[in-house]
C-alpha cells in the first residue's frame, strides 16, 4: 500500500516509478480523490465546530430566557450537513483505498528496467550440470523418470482431484519428506530461522495484508466458509507482525515453514500442463524475515544466500538473477530469482523468489517498530523468499541424479532422511500388469 501523503508530495516521482512498471500516470486520479475526502472532512471539521459554538449560544440563551429556536434549527441543520459530509468523507477514502490496493509496489533503483523475463539481468551461475552420458538418448523430463519408477502417477490424481495434481508414491513420496525436513533442518540450525507450523487457512485480513488480495482473487481458493488456502507461508508468516509494534532490538525476526500451497494458476493456463512444474497444489519451504528500514536490503543479500544453499547441498547447478521492473511480483520492491538447471528441460527454471517489499506490505498490515531513538515508531521491513520449493527441488534431483537404468541417485545429503536409502529404484510391477 502507498503513502498518499508521499504522492502528494512527490506525483511526478511516483508517476515515473510507475512507469517503470509499465503503468500508466495515476498521481491525478489518486490526488483527486485525495483532495475530494480532505475537502469534505474540512468541511465536516468546520461544520463540527459551528456546531459546537452555537451550541454554546442555546445554552446561554436558555439561561437568560431567551428563544433558541432560530439556533436549535441551525444545529439540527448542521447535524444533518455533518452526516453528508462523513458519509461524503467515507466513500472518498473507501474509493482511494481502492485504488491504491491495487497498485504494485515501487521498484527500487538498481532493479533492472524491462518489459518481461527476457530482459531479468544474470548475476551468477554456480556449479556445472552433472554429466549423464549413461543415460540412453539424453536425460529425460521428471515425469518420464517418475513414472518409469511407477512411484509418480498423474492418472490417479486426475480420478481423484484434476488436472495438475499428482500423487507420489514409495520412494518419491519419501524423497518429498526428505527434502523438507533437510531444508527446515538447515535454515533452522544453520541460518537463524525459527520454525512455524502456521494454519493453511486464513481470513481476508491476513491476504489483504500481503498483497494477494483483492487484485488476485482469481488465483486463489477460497472455502465455501470465507477462508483462503494460503498460496504461499509467507501469508501466514509475514501476519505474525501484523498490528504489531515491535521494539528495535528484537529485528530481525525471521520465520521458516514447510507448508502445502494452493494456487488456481489461472494466468498460466497452457502452460507446463505436464509433469510437476505447474500444480494446483504444492509443498514449499518458505523464508520469511521482519526488519528494520536500514537492514532490509543486507537481509535479502542473507537470504537469497540461505536458498543458494540449498542446491549447493543438493549439488544442484543453479544461476541467480535480478527480476527487470516487468517480470516482478506485485509486492516487491527488488527480486532475486534463484533458478535450478534441470537436464531434462535443458535449461534453467525457477525454484526460488527471494524479495524485498521494503514497508509496503507494513502498511497494509500496520506492522511497525520503536527504533532505538525512541523517537516514534516506523513501519518495519518485510523480506520473503522460497527455500526452496521442494515439488521442484525433487524435480531437479529427479533429473539432475538419473541413471541408465532408470534408477535415480539419492544425493548424499538427503541420505541420512531416506533411513540410509542411496537409490530408489523402479516399484516391483505387480503380476499381470504390463
Amino acid at each position: 500500500m502507498h503513502d498518499i501523503k508521499l504522492i502528494r508530495e512527490a506525483p511526478e516521482a511516483f508517476d515515473m516509478a510507475l512507469a517503470r512498471r509499465g503503468l500508466a500516470a495515476l498521481s491525478a486520479e489518486l490526488l483527486a480523490l485525495d483532495a475530494k475526502r480532505r475537502a469534505a472532512q474540512a468541511a465536516r471539521d468546520e461544520a463540527q465546530a459551528r456546531r459546537n459554538a452555537l451550541s454554546r449560544q442555546v445554552g446561554e440563551a436558555k439561561k437568560k430566557g431567551e428563544s433558541a429556536d432560530a439556533l436549535m434549527a441551525e444545529v439540527a441543520q448542521l447535524k444533518d450537513r455533518m452526516a453528508a459530509l462523513e458519509s461524503e468523507e467515507q466513500e472518498s477514502s473507501r474509493a482511494l483505498d481502492a485504488k491504491l490496493a491495487v497498485i504494485p509496489n515501487l521498484p527500487a533503483d538498481d532493479v533492472p528496467d524491462g518489459r518481461d523475463e527476457t530482459q531479468n539481468r544474470e548475476l551468477r551461475k554456480v556449479g556445472a550440470p552433472r554429466p549423464q552420458a549413461d543415460v540412453p538418448g539424453g536425460a529425460k523430463e521428471h515425469f518420464d523418470l517418475g513414472e518409469g519408477l511407477g512411484l509418480m502417477d498423474f492418472d490417479a490424481a486426475a480420478k481423484l482431484s484434476g488436472a495438475r495434481f499428482v500423487v507420489l508414491k514409495g520412494g518419491l513420496a519419501r524423497l518429498e519428506r526428505a527434502l523438507s525436513a533437510f531444508m527446515l533442518d538447515l535454515h533452522t540450525q544453520s541460518h537463524g530461522y525459527t520454525e512455524v507450523y502456521p494454519p493453511t487457512l486464513v481470513r481476508d485480513e491476513a491476504m489483504y495484508g500481503t498483497g494477494q488480495l483483492p487484485k488476485f482473487a482469481d488465483d486463489l481458493f477460497r472455502t465455501t466458509t470465507g477462508f483462503w488456502l494460503i498460496p504461499t507461508a509467507e501469508v501466514p508468516l509475514t501476519n505474525l507482525a501484523a498490528g504489531q509494534i515491535l521494539d528495535e532490538a528484537a529485528l530481525p525476526l525471521r520465520f521458516t515453514a514447510y507448508t502445502p500451497c494452493f494456487r488456481s494458476e489461472a494466468g498460466a493456463a497452457g502452460k507446463d500442463t505436464r509433469g510437476m512444474l505447474r500444480q494446483h497444489q504444492f509443498g514449499k519451504v518458505e523464508l520469511v524475515s521482519i526488519t528494520a528500514a536500514e537492514a532490509s536490503d543486507e537481509e535479502q543479500q542473507r537470504m537469497t544466500q540461505c536458498a543458494e544453499e540449498v542446491l549447493k547441498q543438493l549439488g544442484l547447478a543453479y544461476r541467480v538473477v535480478a527480476l527487470c521492473t516487468g517480470d516482478m511480483g506485485f509486492g516487491a520492491r527488488r527480486t532475486y530469482d534463484i533458478e535450478v538447471w534441470l537436464p531434462g528441460q535443458g535449461r534453467y527454471r525457477e525454484i526460488s523468489s527471494c524479495s524485498t517489499c521494503g514497508e509496503f506490505q507494513a502498511r497494509r498490515m500496520n506492522a511497525r517498530y520503536r527504533p532505538k531513538d525512541g523517537k516514534g515508531t516506523r513501519f518495519v521491513h518485510t523480506l520473503n523468499g522460497s527455500g526452496v520449493a521442494t515439488g521442484r527441488a525433487l524435480i531437479a534431483v529427479l533429473e539432475t541424479y538419473q541413471n541408465g537404468d532408470g534408477s535415480v541417485t539419492v544425493p548424499e545429503v538427503l541420505r541420512p532422511y531416506m533411513n540410509g536409502l542411496a537409490r530408489i529404484e523402479p516399484a516391483p510391477r505387480k503380476a499381470g500388469k504390463s
